[in-house]
């Protein structure tokens, strides 16, 4: 299946040329670089239009008609000529309800499309979007997201002058997920178009969890980034950092037992952190009431000693990185653990709670006889 790309090397176009490579589905791209005469031929070959390309930002005034209107005309044209019926899928802007002048040039190409639609039986998808957000997106042209990130990860200044104007915002992964489903022909109902879900969030909150994402290096404490749309925020921050902003340090504590270091800490899940213990080594001897510890040993041998701080009931447990097992320390219950192999140990260590120097809850405990 060919699948011609209007404005192929635009934002969302780059995304979906992805995306459909992915699929396997050939791409033809139409770009600014390319005449109207060429256009005749990727139209010919064409099996599915996504007419992506649009002036948003044109030097001058009637350029909005020239690209926005003149090209979606120049297609439905050439489809006539050539007698073709195939599925248009066109990204339009809810800036189409406005009274401006690109607002009236997506609004004339809609119209094309729309009697296009009614003269010829052609099935055409008009999709009013607003504010998308993603990689690959240019900043500090016409995308707010776009630019904090890439001003804010680079110590550039950036300017609100309202912080409560409320944004409607969509997923770029999103808008290509609904554009391929139109493209393999799931069926859509024509009079809902819509991209889901629809994010809404206030300019001033907006900048302060870029910043937040931004300062997470230096506090370790990361926000929940694993779904909805604190993830996919997240996720188009970190496109527009610069190669050499790829990794960054992370403070660490050592003596004659090894080494310590705090990895990553959350609001609401704990922390994760690393150690090693030198060869005959022991590290904790302490115990909790209500913090709970989980050890991985990725590197060498250990043995873990427990002890019951009313009963002292006692318990060991060896294990190595040739048998990766959970060690779970329990409240109540003194713990330290010795390296016995003959190696520098290596531990992953995750916490359910972030090390409060207040309220520490690690209580030392003076092991009273060898375990």
């Amino acid at each position: 299946m060919n699948i011609l790309v209007t404005g192929a090397n635009g934002f969302i176009g780059k995304n979906l040329v992805v995306r459909l490579n992915e699929l396997g589905l050939n791409v033809l791209k139409f770009c600014r670089e390319n005449s109207i005469q060429e256009l005749e031929g990727l139209i010919k070959d064409a099996d599915v239009i996504v007419h992506l390309a649009g002036e948003n930002r044109p030097k001058r005034t009637k350029d909005f008609n020239v690209v926005n209107v003149g090209l979606t005309s120049s297609i439905c044209k050439t489809l006539k000529v050539l007698k073709k019926n195939i599925p248009i899928v066109m990204a339009s802007s809810t800036q189409a309800n406005f009274d401006n002048p690109y607002g009236k040039s997506k609004l004339g190409a809609e119209f094309i499309l729309d009697e296009f639609e009614i003269d010829t039986g052609c099935p055409v998808y008009v999709y009013r979007l607003p504010s998308i957000f993603g990689k690959w997106c240019k900043p500090n042209y016409n995308s707010v997201i776009a630019t904090f990130c890439y001003n804010i990860s680079h110590n550039i200044p950036i300017q609100i002058n309202n912080a409560y104007s409320e944004l409607s915002l969509i997923y770029i992964d999103d808008v290509i997920e609904e554009f391929v489903k139109v493209i393999n022909g799931k069926t859509i109902d024509k009079e809902k178009l819509s991209i889901n879900p629809v994010y809404k969030i206030k300019l001033g909150d907006l900048a302060n969890q870029i910043i937040a994402f931004k300062e997470s290096r230096e506090s370790l404490i990361l926000d929940e980034v694993g779904t909805g749309f604190m993830r996919k925020l997240y996720s188009t921050y970190l496109s527009y950092l610069s190669p050499e902003q790829f990794s960054y340090p992370i403070p660490s504590h050592s003596d004659k037992r090894g080494i310590f270091a705090e990895v990553l800490k959350t609001k609401n899940s704990g922390q994760i952190s690393f150690f090693t213990v030198n060869v005959g080594e022991t590290r904790g001897g302490h115990y909790h009431h209500s913090k709970n510890e989980k050890f991985l040993v990725v590197q060498g041998e250990a043995k873990f000693g427990f002890k019951n701080i009313i009963t002292d009931e006692t318990y060991e447990i060896s294990t190595t990185s040739k048998n990766l097992k959970i060690i779970e320390t329990i409240p109540g219950w003194s713990h330290n653990i010795t390296n016995i192999g003959n190696n520098v140990m290596i531990v992953i260590l995750w916490a359910n709670e972030l090390f409060n120097p207040n309220k520490p809850d690690t209580l030392n405990y003076e092991m009273n006889r060898k375990i």
